[in-house]
């Protein structure tokens, strides 16, 4: 009889354990850090939120204020953004390099992307920039599959700002 009280207290407490793990429970994005934020702590590193039509290939998810759908570290008065596109020919990177709170542009800035491959090996590509579409770019000629871990050096009238990010093809 013992024993199968015994059984039963411990098919309860199971069962109870289960629930409150199973819990459809609502989750806040916001409070979910991003592979970047948990990579690189500091500067702070989020994807923007949802808001247009942009969507993050890596993790499905919709983003605006701004933005473009990529990687955001946002580091004192500016806002670095890294968008990635797989292409035939390798990688395309696009970087928007913004100030303030209405996110201009800053186009004379001297911007250079130093990429670490997956075997460990690097490259720097100094990025260029499109007056048209108020960004930096840079075609990373690669297609090996991996993680790449990317450190976008930028001068901006004698300040540096850095950010990091890490992006898979």
């Amino acid at each position: 009889m013992q024993l199968k009280v015994g059984i039963l207290a411990i098919s309860i407490l199971g069962l109870l354990t289960l629930e409150a793990c199973g819990s459809n429970q609502p989750t806040n994005p916001a409070n979910s850090p991003t592979p970047s934020q948990v990579a690189e702590p500091s500067p702070t590193a989020s994807v923007s939120p949802a808001a247009n039509s942009a969507t993050n290939a890596e993790t499905g998810e919709k983003h605006g204020h701004g933005g473009q759908g990529g990687q955001v570290v946002e580091t004192g008065k500016y806002h670095l953004e890294l968008v990635t596109l797989k292409q035939a020919e390798g990688t395309h990177l696009d970087f928007y390099l913004q100030q303030g709170d209405n996110h201009a542009a800053i186009p004379n800035a001297k911007v250079t992307a130093q990429v670490q491959r997956p075997d460990g090996s690097q490259t720097s590509l100094e990025m260029k920039y499109d007056a048209a579409g108020k960004h930096y770019y840079t075609v990373l000629p690669t297609t090996v599959a991996g993680e790449y871990k990317v450190a976008i050096l930028s001068e901006i009238r004698g300040e540096k700002v850095n950010a990091r990010y890490r992006f898979k093809h």
